[in-house]
């Protein structure tokens, strides 16, 4: 029988994921080598490579997280069919309360992420202690929403160590001011502009509180663009790729962070949206959990 034929069923059951490895064999003439070997050695071999293939910046230990290349945490466990609403708050909020009543008809838990100066807006406030008494999480989002890192060049910092731990701990103090953050429980933090690098994920660790970003891919954080905006698409776009992407990932929406906004300004906003999203997920099988639900304990620090 010749090779060729044998070379292909291989490479196919190898899954997508081990395809990237198998090709890497390939440019190197190695898969007759793979293909003759023993099923077992060749699966040890395949393994091996693609162990040593795969990026740092993916796993996080022993954590059911996956982390991207800053060290944020962008994800949780592919395993499980659960997922988290987490909605940032800046200067605007005009789809906060509509956001709460959506949740609140169908019984859903989400997550808030607000800045100082959502906070000080005496219209905003009051909703975040709504927020509070209805179950959500409500976390900090920098007070001031200042800009960690260059968008040309992510790893240079445009702010201090000193500048970043005293903002944060601010957002930190006015969000304990309305009963957020209480007890014992990890205090988790999204990025103003969801633009940082290691360094602020190294600096959040160092006060006792874990970075995270949305998880990529499905474009939900194109809401905050109002029309006009280079970056627009309709909600209804938004929607829709939301659902596509969910088909599209080989583990759908599974520990996913799915961002959106509390408000943007937009004569299209998503909100109108979100409970026709809520209601198809749940019936493609999807469980909605507060970040620090969905996500693992982080590993205890000592708040300097």
């Amino acid at each position: 029988m010749d090779n060729m034929p044998r070379r292909k069923i291989f490479l196919k059951s190898l899954g997508a994921a081990w395809l990237v490895v198998a090709t890497e064999f390939a440019t190197r003439e190695c898969v007759r080598e793979l293909v003759e070997l023993k099923l077992m050695n060749s699966l040890r071999a395949v393994l091996a490579t693609f162990l040593v293939l795969l990026p740092q910046a993916v796993v996080s230990g022993t954590e059911p997280v996956l982390r991207d290349s800053e060290g944020g945490i962008v994800r949780g466990d592919l395993k499980t069919k659960s997922l988290a609403l987490a909605f940032t708050g800046d200067e605007q909020g005009e789809s906060t309360a509509p956001i709460l009543d959506v949740l609140k008809q169908r019984k859903l838990r989400a997550s808030l992420f607000v800045t100082g100066n959502f906070l000080r807006q005496p219209a905003l406030r009051p909703l975040l202690k709504r927020a509070l008494a209805e179950g959500h999480y409500v976390g900090p989002h920098s007070d001031r929403h200042l800009l960690y890192a260059a968008w040309e060049d992510r790893g240079k910092s445009l702010v201090t160590r000193d500048a970043f731990t005293s903002d944060l701990r601010q957002n930190i103090c006015d969000l304990h001011a309305i009963g957020a953050l209480r007890g014992n429980g990890p205090i988790y933090f999204i990025p103003p502009y969801e633009q940082f690098n290691r360094e602020q994920v190294a600096w959040a660790r160092e006060l006792g509180v874990t970075l995270i970003n949305f998880t990529p891919g499905s474009g939900s954080n194109r809401d905050y663009a109002p029309e006009g905006d280079a970056h627009f698409v309709t909600s209804q776009r938004i929607y829709d790729d939301i659902l596509t992407y969910e088909q599209r990932d080989p583990h759908g929406l599974n520990g996913f962070i799915l961002l959106l906004h509390l408000g943007s300004g937009r004569k299209d906003p998503f909100h109108p949206r979100l409970g026709p999203l809520c209601d198809e997920l749940t019936k493609r099988g999807y469980t909605f959990l507060r970040v620090d639900e969905l996500l693992p304990m982080p590993t205890p620090q000592t708040p300097k």
